[in-house]
């Protein structure tokens, strides 16, 4: 069992399997994109599969896979097939820009890996273009309601852009009153590859929640795990759910259980902080396993107790983009 400095048991894996992205959201990255890692800094599909072994045989039951966008290696369910049937691992999701999914649902479906989160930004045709800077809304829209309709476990993540799609808000969640789907509104933060800064901003938790509320005021809170970062809510007469994650004012620090690998090895046990270290050329060399579990109990042993702490301690945290930290 992995557990902290501050007693808090770490069980759940996000792990990215690229940085690179098909699309090029503008709270994400410039319009011309960042720069990605070379291949060869990569970890293989077969490190990621030995990795994750690894890390389950030390008490993670709950791997997300994230990129980037992850099917943009056309290999990920060489991977997925190794996690499908990888004992002691509990629950297995992916997050994903739905673009690339489809040719996979059938086999997702089957393997038993049905809890996806989709990145989804908008429910307006143009609002989605202006955003993503990309012309794939057809696709997205199409993926995302087969997923729905046969059966999977989808949330839909939708970050509020101050200006640019908060006027989609409530749109969105009309998909909840049709369908068993969460529909969860995070707040934006400056992972965005240098394409902007900020130090505060307009569409926090509240003011999205209140905002909701003068449409629907007989919402009301549910029970969630200690662990989650969403505050969940439901609209009486609607079939699914809606949520709230505080990402900016990170109010869910103190039952924090995650750890990030990026897919160039780094460890990230904090998102505001400074990696702790990089694997990937540990899991290259000899007796690799134990050299890897003893720098993973190093990492977890010394982490921020907040996002407030480790921003402290890392003043140049916002530089990055989020595709290449995991999502």
């Amino acid at each position: 069992m992995l557990v902290d400095n501050h007693n808090r048991r770490i069980n759940y894996l996000r792990l990215a399997v690229t940085d690179r992205c098909n699309l090029r959201c503008n709270y994400c990255m410039p319009s011309e994109g960042i720069n990605f890692a070379k291949n060869d800094k990569l970890f293989t599909l077969e490190e990621l599969a030995r990795l994750a072994s690894i890390l389950v045989s030390q008490g993670i039951d709950k791997i997300r896979i994230t990129g980037g966008e992850p099917f943009v290696r056309k290999d990920l369910m060489v991977l997925l097939r190794h996690l499908a049937v990888l004992e002691g691992l509990n629950e297995i999701s992916v997050t994903t820009n739905a673009t690339l999914i489809g040719p996979y649902i059938d086999e997702l479906k089957q393997l038993g890996i049905t809890n996806i989160n989709v990145s989804l930004d908008a429910i307006n045709r143009d609002t989605f273009e202006r955003i993503t800077r990309r012309n794939q809304y057809d696709v997205v829209h199409d993926n995302m309601l087969r997923l729905i309709t046969e059966g999977f476990n989808v949330r839909i993540n939708f970050i509020a852009l101050d200006g640019q799609n908060t006027q989609d808000i409530l749109p969105i969640l009309e998909l909840t009153k049709h369908f068993n789907v969460a529909v969860r509104f995070l707040e934006e933060m400056p992972f965005n590859g240098g394409s902007r800064s900020f130090d505060t901003i307009s569409w926090d938790y509240k003011r999205i929640l209140a905002y909701i509320k003068e449409a629907y005021p007989e919402y009301y809170q549910l029970e969630s795990p200690s662990t989650s970062t969403s505050i969940n809510y439901k609209i009486p007469g609607f079939k699914g759910t809606f949520g709230v994650i505080p990402s900016f004012s990170r109010t869910f620090c103190g039952t924090c259980n995650r750890l990030r690998i990026s897919a160039t090895g780094d460890v990230i046990t904090c998102l505001y902080g400074k990696p702790k270290m990089n694997l990937r050329d540990i899991l290259r060399g000899e007796n690799s396993g134990e050299r890897v579990k003893e720098h993973i109990r190093s990492a977890i042993g010394s982490r921020a107790k907040t996002g407030f702490e480790a921003q402290q301690e890392n003043r140049g945290v916002f530089k990055s983009s989020m595709t290449s930290i995991g999502g």
